[in-house]
């Protein structure tokens, strides 16, 4: 009954995936469409259709499937059509592009829009990011240059960009298993829920987004430190790959406390946290340093980050809390202008919950130095509370941003997907994401704003309550007591 149900899920999301390719051929994110009004009825309906495939074969086998072979196979299966799907979901590789094209032309993508370098391909970029620098890090805008150099067209560029992605999913692929048994999770359950999401296959695969790239170098990064704790040369090795990450995208930085705590070999004290970790550090900022100084481009993308926020959408949670006390004020006849407020508290919070997630983590891994167990279990208990400790903080990170796209459930997900026992709390929001873009990149949150924000605030001032009624449980998603 149960190699029934996994081959029934198998051809569910097989047919799911191919009607996802369908609906992008009738209505995807298509080159110079960025100012249509939308993908018709028939694309819709099989995104529609096909999503809930997906979402519905993913979901059945949550807690695992067959064996990890058998998830590797299906889920490349599924990955297929997406190969020859146009963009779908968004209409961000364009961006990519133009970026690349501006850069290899001369032009310091930090400093002016795609519009203002004279992209020969603007008509695609989405109006809202034509006149933005580039929130991305040298790496990747080094590697989106390579692509439009070497693409010399918008097809061919498009086509590098993807391989590009999809050699990142790939990467992540090859580092799940020895994550998984490092820290004592299944790899056919950690298999199926990092690489079987609709969101690998849709976003990061079809729609090429650099978060693949992302994922792939994070995992690569951990999986080096897990590996060889306490040894200096893969701990370098480990700097530079997690240093490529946070030069492709700055997301990475809140991994690296915890990838510190991961390079510590032997007990647990402040001596041991600055040798090895320093090797570490070293590593990452050699990386950014050479990276910026190759590129020539120095540290513009820090202060390019903060116009990453220009979009305002409830499902940001610090977004929606701002729209509610905005929609109060104007009740009373005051002026609206929460929304900054809130993000910006959303912020100070998020480094107070990073913070406070290391904080755990150190005196966890403190008192695991005096636990008597044999060696396997004791390695694998320290590796989770890492892992774990990493994945919270990308979730936080995702749920405190000051814009959430379906696409950054990717980053936790990868994560949390090797080390947490409890899973539905992390696949379910997962898969609601899937549901928030049609297939040319409109957003399904434009329509319901107010009712979104309400909902959303709502749903925060209930966990909220909770969590103080039952109080904060230390590690309660580790796969073993320790």
């Amino acid at each position: 009954m149960q190699v029934r149900h996994a081959r029934v899920a198998r051809v569910a999301g097989l047919v799911g995936a191919v009607l996802l390719t369908v609906a992008g051929w009738l209505g995807g994110a298509l080159p110079g469409t960025a100012a249509d009004q939308g993908a018709g009825w028939e694309a819709v309906a099989a995104w529609a259709i096909g999503t809930t495939l997906m979402v519905g074969a993913w979901w059945a086998l949550r807690a695992g499937a067959p064996s990890t072979g058998w998830a590797y196979r299906t889920a490349g299966l599924w990955l297929l059509p997406l190969l020859f799907a146009p963009p779908l979901g968004s209409r961000d590789v364009y961006s990519y592009a133009c970026q690349g094209w501006a850069y290899a032309a001369g032009h310091d993508p930090y400093a002016v829009g795609v519009a203002a370098a004279g992209c020969p391909w603007l008509d695609s970029v989405a109006p809202l990011w034509r006149d933005t620098p580039a929130p991305y890090g040298p790496v990747f805008l080094l590697v989106a240059a390579l692509a439009a150099t070497l693409g010399g067209g918008l097809v061919g560029t498009l086509v590098l960009l993807r391989l590009f992605a999809v050699a990142g999913v790939l990467l992540a692929a090859l580092c799940l298993p020895g994550l998984a048994r490092a820290a004592g999770v299944p790899t056919r359950r950690a298999a199926w829920l990092a690489l079987a999401t609709p969101l690998v296959g849709v976003h990061l695969v079809a729609g090429a987004h650099n978060d693949a790239l992302l994922v792939g170098l994070l995992t690569l990064g951990l999986l080096v430190l897990v590996r060889y704790p306490g040894k200096p040369r893969p701990l370098l090795v480990a700097g530079v790959v997690l240093g490529l990450a946070v030069a492709v995208k700055a997301t990475a930085l809140v991994v690296l406390p915890f990838a510190a705590l991961a390079a510590v070999l032997g007990r647990y004290t402040v001596r041991a946290l600055l040798r090895d970790a320093g090797w570490l550090a070293a590593g990452v900022l050699a990386t950014l340093g050479v990276t910026s100084l190759v590129s020539g481009l120095g540290l513009g993308w820090v202060p390019a980050l903060t116009r990453s926020g220009d979009s305002e959408q409830w499902t940001s949670p610090p977004t929606a809390v701002g729209f509610v006390i905005d929609y109060g004020l104007e009740s009373v006849g005051r002026t609206a202008g929460a929304v900054p407020v809130t993000r910006f508290v959303a912020l100070l919070l998020l480094a107070a919950v990073v913070a406070g997630l290391w904080w755990w983590a150190w005196r966890s891994l403190r008192r695991l130095g005096g636990v008597r167990q044999r060696v396997h279990r004791l390695t694998a208990a320290r590796i989770r509370v890492s892992l774990l400790g990493a994945g919270l903080a990308l979730a936080a990170t995702v749920a405190l941003a000051p814009v959430f796209y379906p696409w950054y459930a990717t980053w936790p997900l990868a994560v949390l997907a090797v080390v947490a026992t409890r899973t539905t709390w992390f696949v379910l929001p997962g898969a609601l994401a899937c549901f928030l873009t049609l297939p040319d990149g409109t957003s399904l949150a434009r329509f319901a704003k107010a009712p979104g924000a309400i909902v959303m605030t709502a749903l925060i001032v209930a966990a909220a309550l909770i969590a103080t009624r039952r109080g904060v449980r230390k590690g309660p998603f580790l796969t073993h007591t320790v």
